[in-house]
């Protein structure tokens, strides 16, 4: 048995917002269990695949709003870490 264990959470730097507490996300951990080492693999492979394209679509936002001179990209903070581990 393989366990699926990601962490995935963004926030904006305190230089972004007055209202620091509201753009600030817990980080999100989830587990999800997989009878062989391949379908994990597999299923990591896909998640960081989607986790890599959010970040991107949300920095191209950040960078329409800059154009507008409401943020900056450079003031996100993402980050997740996606690991298959024996159970």
């Amino acid at each position: 048995m393989w366990v699926l264990m990601y962490v995935f959470s963004y926030s904006f730097s305190p230089a972004a917002t007055n209202e620091r507490a509201e753009w600030r996300l817990q980080p999100n951990v989830v587990f999800q269990e997989f009878s062989n080492e391949e379908r994990c693999k597999a299923a990591k492979a896909t998640l960081e695949g989607s986790l890599k394209d959010a970040g991107a679509k949300l920095r191209s936002g950040l960078e329409d709003l800059k154009a507008l001179g409401k943020a900056d990209p450079a003031q996100v903070i993402i980050a997740y870490n996606v690991e298959c581990l024996p159970k």
